[in-house]
């Protein structure tokens, strides 16, 4: 036998070997599934926001509810503006005499970035801001001029 043949018939017996011997094994128990009870789906409890605006609080106390009206008109789609908030604040009980807003618009005409509006509580403050920043808000306390924003704001 020619060296490439007798390699060649080396390689087949130790193919049909090892083939032989795969055979003879026993096979690894595949994993049976396990009956896990599953647990039925609780809902998620939602946090419920302070049913409305307590006057006599604080700023801090209304922030939440000032928060989810806010957040509510945002998701609502309406065009929103100064006055947008505004009203939908007094639609929820805040007294409008106790805000301010800045204007809509810059002093050249143009659209502003942001409009800030604020809630006066006694001796602080609730500030809210919508724009290119999207929402937040803060508590503060009330500056020593008594007003909530400073610089130029406008009746609401």
């Amino acid at each position: 036998m020619t060296r490439p043949r007798r390699a060649l018939a080396c390689a087949a017996a130790a193919l049909a070997a090892a083939v032989l011997l795969a055979g003879c094994t026993t096979p690894e128990p595949e994993p049976t599934p396990s009956e896990t009870p599953t647990a039925s789906a609780t809902p998620t409890p939602t946090p419920t926001p302070t049913s409305g605006p307590e006057l006599d609080g604080t700023a801090a106390d209304n922030q939440e509810y000032f928060d989810t009206i806010n957040r509510e008109l945002i998701d609502s789609g309406v065009a929103l503006g100064g006055a947008a908030f505004i009203d939908n604040l007094v639609a929820h009980g805040f007294p409008r005499e106790a805000m301010e807003v800045t204007p809509d618009t810059t002093a050249i005409g143009v659209a502003a970035d942001n409009i800030v509006f604020s809630i006066r509580f006694a001796d602080s403050c609730l500030l809210g801001q919508w724009g290119n920043i999207g929402y937040t808000s803060l508590v503060t306390e009330l500056p020593a001029n008594g007003r909530c924003i400073i610089g130029t704001a406008r009746p609401a």
